[in-house]
């Protein structure tokens, strides 16, 4: 593992490159607001933050990443349209590898930009493509864009449409969902029984837990109205399993892509970004016929992206995280911006990993 020293260096230097390119320095504080980030994430984001509280603050968490504060701080009084860089230490829990930091420093590069969104993910990807040349690193992109849209296409309920949405970034969870609004899923005899029931509260005992009457009810009433919908017809399963199951190179992807548009028509001008943001890319050298794309790219890490995904990876290092990664996250800048919103996109580099591959560019 580098010194910490060294970790230091290798980031100022890499910050320094932004900041080149026009970045503002910006300073984030360690410690976060949890209410922010749970509203944001849900519980599910104790997993894998350190929380702690004080008397006038209430409760805290160690910062898990840079990107919702410098959205926060931008959405306040950032101009337009803006590029700002920063660097230190983040903190991650791990439950499951040891063998994986808790606490490492990241450099990161945000631009908002309402104008050329396309543009704008194509000067992030290479800007930091860029500045990893010198390294034998893959670069993997995808857009969870894509797939949103399909979902957002589906002849089902707005209620389905939802929950497929919410669970994106949850591979397992979103099949199981497909499989059940398809009706694939055998629905068991028990909950069937349980919504047949003229009043299925009758017989309950007392309630025990957070939950109350009222809540219990509506979630019943919710899975009545579920069971009653027709299911998503196999057609369009079939055609969201061939979304997931696009793995090429960016132009064989993009007419991959063209082709399932023909029969969802709701992915076509997610499509059509794609196709701009490959123009784009080309335009600054970037050889799109050996840029890997993945449509599922990015859905059990990066979820808060809504767009354009990418990470950087070292082959001869599997055992290592993604060296670099990034991606657009036009939502969040709704979810923070108190009725505003503007388009943006950022990337990190973990300059400790750098430094293990064999040091700096």
């Amino acid at each position: 593992m580098p010194e910490r020293a060294a970790i230091r260096a290798e980031a100022t230097r890499l910050r320094t490159m932004f900041e080149a390119a026009g970045a503002q320095p910006v300073e984030t504080s360690v410690l976060q607001p949890a209410e922010v980030l749970l509203d944001l994430y849900g519980e599910d984001i104790r997993a894998r933050a350190y929380v702690t509280s004080d008397a006038l603050r209430g409760e805290q968490m160690l910062r898990p990443d840079f990107t919702v504060p410098v959205v926060q701080m931008h959405m306040e009084h950032g101009a337009e349209p803006a590029r700002y860089t920063y660097s230190g230490e983040v903190f991650r829990r791990q439950e499951d590898d040891a063998d994986r930091a808790n606490e490492y420093t990241q450099v990161g590069f945000e631009l908002f930009d309402r104008e050329q969104p396309q543009a704008a993910d194509a000067e992030v990807f290479f800007m930091i493509y860029s500045m990893l040349s010198s390294f034998e690193l893959r670069a993997s992109t995808g857009d969870i864009g894509i797939l949103m849209a399909a979902v957002e296409g589906l002849q089902t309920t707005e209620r389905r449409k939802r929950a497929l949405m919410r669970h994106i970034w949850r591979p397992r969870r979103f099949r199981a969902l497909i499989e059940r609004f398809s009706g694939r899923a055998v629905v068991p005899e028990s909950r069937m029984a349980l919504l047949a029931a003229r009043d299925p509260l009758a017989a309950a005992g007392p309630v025990i837990g957070l939950r109350g009457l009222d809540e219990i009810s509506s979630r019943i009433n919710a899975l009545r109205e579920d069971a009653a919908a027709d299911p998503i017809s196999e057609q369009d399963v079939l055609l969201i399993d061939a979304i997931l199951a696009v793995r090429e190179t960016s132009d064989n992807a993009l007419e991959r892509l063209r082709d399932i548009a023909v029969d969802m028509p709701a992915i076509t001008t997610a499509v059509d970004r794609l196709a701009a943001r490959l123009d784009a890319l080309d335009k600054r050298g970037v050889d799109v016929t050996k840029l890997d794309f993945e449509a599922s790219y990015g859905r059990t890490q990066m979820e808060y992206y809504d767009g354009f995904v990418f990470g950087f990876y070292a082959e001869n290092r599997p055992d290592l995280p993604p060296v670099a990664t990034g991606g657009r996250y036009d939502a969040l800048t709704r979810q923070l911006g108190q009725g505003r919103e503007i388009p943006a996109v950022g990337g990190v580099i973990r300059p400790g990993l750098l430094l293990e591959l064999g040091g700096v560019g």
